[in-house]
């Protein structure tokens, strides 16, 4: 298992449980306790976690696995998502794309739309989002705006004051939004307070919201809300969501899309 295989096994076993011992991880990836602890000690110096006696923790409330190290999570029920969520978007239209994983998906999944192979442009996308922009700029039919600002290291997200300006002088006809928490009373919310401000902007610029969100991100808030409920749309989740989860949302006026 190579030493990227392995951090991220760790990391995706660190935020499930909030602890873990070297040698119970040592035993659960099949190599040395000392591998584990070199791991455990090059981590914590990355503040990727807090190192314990023994073992190592999460940092807390406020820890965000960085976006490299999250692709794998739900993989499949995000490509679910992200095709349902690219099939409610029409030709022609400005689409706005916050960063994440489920919503880089739904870049991927436009890409591939054979209706989307062509047109001038065949769609426009607005993202603060650098590798989305990255994958969608090889597609000349679409026409991609980056925002400014200053590039967050954990989700490639570019954030604060400059990317106002761009914002602030466009108008779009949906924006696509991830989510690291969506609750029905307490709406939809991030983890850091600038992501979701420039997430918060694009949705006011969009006539129409469309939240992606995978079961595990539904009844859950995080530090920094992003909009409220009524502002949102459409949930596009995925068909591990409980039904009560989703009456509650369809009770609250979305549309609930299950895949």
């Amino acid at each position: 298992m190579s030493r990227d295989a392995r951090w991220k096994a760790l990391l995706e076993l660190l935020v499930e449980r909030g602890r873990l011992d070297v040698e119970d991880a040592a035993t659960e990836l099949g190599v040395s306790a000392a591998t584990i602890r070199r791991d455990f000690d090059q981590l914590a110096e990355q503040q990727m976690l807090v190192r314990t006696r023994g073992g190592a923790v999460v940092h807390g409330v406020s820890y965000e696995l960085p976006l490299r190290y999250k692709t794998a999570r739900h993989a499949s029920e995000k490509q679910r998502i992200a095709k349902a969520v690219a099939d409610l978007l029409a030709p022609g239209e400005a689409v706005g794309l916050t960063g994440g994983t489920t919503t880089t998906e739904v870049a991927r999944a436009l890409a591939v739309r054979g209706d989307l192979s062509s047109g001038s442009p065949a769609l426009t996308v607005v993202t603060n989002a650098l590798n989305i922009a990255n994958e969608l700029a090889v597609r000349p039919q679409f026409k991609i705006v980056v925002t400014g600002g200053v590039a967050r290291a954990q989700s490639y997200e570019l954030i604060g004051p400059l990317a106002d300006g761009v914002l602030g002088q466009i108008t779009l006809d949906v924006a696509v939004l991830g989510v690291v928490g969506f609750d029905p009373v307490h709406g939809t919310s991030a983890h850091d307070e600038a992501e979701a401000a420039i997430n918060r902007t694009l949705c006011e610029r969009a006539e129409r919201v469309v939240v992606a969100a995978d079961a595990s991100k539904l009844g859950r808030r995080a530090f920094a809300r992003i909009c409220a409920t009524e502002s949102v749309d459409t949930l596009v989740t995925d068909s591990s969501a409980a039904p009560e989860t989703v009456r509650r949302f369809e009770e609250a006026g979305l549309r609930v899309v299950v895949v």
